[in-house]
């Protein structure tokens, strides 16, 4: 493995500072780490009045001795010491993260618009929760 899989490079587009608006509200901030094989994700939210930050990797498992994983998968470190698990996909202009494995029942999808200054989506959680959410690029 010595370059970047597509999957993760799909993900460039992310790469910058976000305002969130929605169900949140704050910045995130993408950047490239390990010459392109991660996508580090900054958060700095606030979500029913609580402060939400974390730091997110978002990347291939290769486990020692295994192959690289098919999915791309990411760990998010929270402020109040959680870590989540999901899993990005991207399918033209339509972004997908699985909270836990792909195909769970709670997910964001959103899309880009045509210059990708914005995304609209919203998270959706089993048994009709969730909230809308839209990115706003900022840089």
């Amino acid at each position: 493995m010595s370059t970047p899989s597509d999957k993760v490079r799909a993900l460039d587009r992310l790469v910058g500072k976000w305002q969130i608006t929605g169900g949140s509200t704050g910045t995130v901030t993408y950047e490239w780490a390990m010459g392109g094989f991660f996508l580090l994700q900054h958060v700095e939210l606030e979500q029913d009045g609580d402060a939400v930050t974390g730091l997110e990797v978002i990347g291939h498992l290769h486990p020692f001795g295994g192959e690289r994983s098919e999915n791309v998968h990411s760990r998010y470190y929270g402020s109040g010491g959680g870590t989540f698990e999901y899993v990005y996909e991207m399918e033209g202009d339509s972004l997908t993260i699985w909270a836990g494995d792909k195909g769970s029942p709670a997910y964001f999808r959103g899309t880009f618009n045509d210059d990708d200054s914005e995304m609209v989506g919203a998270w959706v959680y089993p048994g009709g929760g969730g909230y809308d959410s839209t990115m706003t690029r900022i840089s």
